[in-house]
């Protein structure tokens, strides 16, 4: 399964998408669907070894949890992740002319991106990424 990541900012008054080094961010990598509940020792095992062998620090911030999104708008980014802005700019156009506004789910305004492509063998101009927004209707007036 590809990695994931949602990525959001505090005060979207201020959103800057250049700042990206004040963005939060989760990494996820989603578990495949036959994958069952009866998995979890093996889990459990295998965190074990790995903090016995490697012990990084962010090991007890792993959890499983659920996303959903609900409706959202998407769209495929082909290039470097600094090149991004254009397409997520024409993302945000569609919403807003479709009708629709940021949020409407639980990961509420965040921006979900899904790596496609392995930045270790690919080119930047080459790699994919999927660019995710929750959208919800706009109230009307």
């Amino acid at each position: 399964m590809p990695l994931e990541g949602p990525w959001w900012v505090e005060n979207t008054e201020g959103f800057d998408i250049q700042g990206k080094i004040n963005w939060k961010w989760t990494a996820m990598i989603r578990k495949p669907y036959f994958i069952t509940n009866d998995i979890n020792d093996i889990i459990e095992k295998a965190l074990k070894e790995v903090e016995k062998k490697k012990n990084p620090p962010v090991l007890s911030r792993l959890r499983f949890e659920s996303l959903h999104e609900g409706l959202s708008a998407q769209i495929m980014h082909i290039g470097s992740y600094p090149e991004e802005e254009p397409t997520i700019e024409k993302l945000h156009n569609f919403i807003k002319e479709k009708g629709y506004e940021f949020g409407g789910s639980i990961s509420g305004e965040r921006h979900h991106e899904i790596y496609l492509s392995d930045v270790r063998r690919t080119k930047p101009e080459k790699l994919k990424t999927i660019i995710r927004q929750p959208i919800k209707q706009k109230k009307r007036e």
